[in-house]
């Protein structure tokens, strides 16, 4: 992982600024060539994504999904080096899938998410579409579980991920935003379903502030606005579980320094509304080997 390169994009950014649904009653004929436990490139109009078939893969089953949307000037190899969900994905047997954002004039890739993140060109580039798109061309060609299709994103990929999880609930079932945000004003979000919702978020994050601000005049919400937009949205009181314990995820705090806190007390389809506050932590933790997967945990326990 190249911390510099997230960190020059940090800097940049802050200078401008489930419910199931019922299986389909045939699942599609994988292509005969493909080989468990490996990686390969799938066409998708004029932007190809990586789609790695797990060890574990079973052709006569139905496979969850798990899509990675990396952050701004990064990529999705660089995003896999950091996340490292490969080894989780043969181990826990889903599709993982790794599309890479547009290119700015300046070279950076980016996705077109809320208005804060991070098309600062005002491109207007449907990601929404495309990423759609992708899962659509998945479903198509390989048996995937409908109601177990996830997103995970970092930073503009978490942005994107609440902004899909708005657009297309109808076939996203949970999402994990880590340093990510939601739309600031939630009357632009509809989603046709409930949708769980993890957001992972250092309370010393510099470039997108727990409590909020805005890049290039565009505001984004807090953390605390993020997580009660979605617990409304899916039906959820506001009495927060913290029973649960500590995690440690970040390898530069000394011991378990993330809090847990769930809402899942009247969510619609079973959904749930979790914080995972690390204190003291920025906007690139260190993550530690427990982080994917806990994050699997969290999605897999929505379905």
């Amino acid at each position: 992982m190249r911390k510099r390169r997230y960190l020059a994009a940090a800097l940049l950014v802050s200078f401008v600024a489930a419910c199931g649904s019922s299986p389909s009653e045939e699942a599609p004929e994988p292509p005969a060539t493909v080989v468990p436990g490996t990686t390969v490139a799938v066409e998708l109009d004029d932007r190809p994504f990586q789609l790695h078939v797990p060890e574990s893969y079973d052709p006569a089953g139905m496979a969850p999904l798990v899509v990675l949307l990396h952050g701004y000037t990064s990529d999705a190899a660089e995003q896999e080096s950091y996340f490292r969900l490969t080894a989780e994905s043969d181990r826990r047997g889903f599709l993982y899938a790794m599309p890479d954002g547009t290119t700015n004039p300046d070279g950076d890739r980016f996705w077109n998410a809320t208005e804060a993140c991070c098309d600062f060109g005002r491109t207007g580039v449907d990601d929404a579409g495309y990423l759609r798109g992708l899962v659509d061309t998945v479903m198509s060609t390989y048996p995937v579980d409908p109601a177990r299709v996830y997103l995970v994103g970092h930073s503009n990929g978490g942005f994107m991920a609440h902004w899909m999880a708005c657009e297309h609930a109808d076939v996203i079932t949970g999402i994990v935003s880590l340093a990510g945000a939601a739309v600031d004003d939630a009357s632009q979000c509809a989603p046709e379903r409930a949708v769980s919702v993890l957001q992972i978020h250092g309370t010393d994050d510099g470039v997108i502030p727990f409590d909020g601000g805005a890049n290039a005049g565009r505001p984004f919400p807090s953390v605390d606005g993020t997580l009660g937009m979605w617990r409304d949205l899916n039906g959820c009181t506001d009495q927060a579980d913290t029973s649960a314990p500590l995690l440690d995820l970040d390898s530069g705090l000394p011991g378990a320094e993330t809090t847990v806190t769930t809402y899942a007390d009247g969510c619609r389809d079973s959904a749930r509304v979790d914080l995972w506050s690390i204190a003291e932590g920025g906007h690139v933790p260190a993550l530690t080997t427990d982080f994917a997967p806990a994050i699997i945990d969290f999605l897999y326990a929505g379905t």
